[in-house]
């Protein structure tokens, strides 16, 4: 890969990193607001389900926010752009749909079979 292609995924990077931080910022302010008292059960359930479901898409961006850092630091390192189970290099079309993974196409197919198999 070359420089050109490198710095495009680290500006790429920094831009979704920014993005995330942002998102995590407006999830947190979204789930203080919830101050409400509820007389009826039923909106008190709802209030309690949605709550819920933004707790998920908090921990999806924590997740995401960990493995966006982790491509920055393989920038830094020099091992971006190299598969962690072959050692080959993960075609830039892979990582422009995929800019924070690992492996190349043919390791993640594998390892997705690896899992179905397992019944993960």
């Amino acid at each position: 890969m070359d420089q050109k292609d490198l710095e495009y995924f680290r500006t790429l990077l920094n831009e979704q990193l920014e993005e995330a931080l942002k998102q995590g910022d407006m999830t947190l302010e979204d789930m203080t607001d919830n101050t409400e008292i509820f007389a009826d059960p039923a909106d008190r359930a709802t209030m309690e389900s949605d709550r819920a479901f933004t707790l998920r898409i908090r921990d999806r961006e924590r997740k995401l926010i960990k493995k966006i850092r982790g491509a920055l630091t393989r920038l830094d390192n020099g091992t971006y752009g190299v598969c962690e189970e072959c050692g080959e290099e993960i075609g830039v079309p892979r990582l422009k749909a995929r800019p924070v993974t690992k492996l190349c196409i043919n390791c993640k197919s594998k390892q997705e079979e690896d899992e179905q198999l397992r019944g993960d």
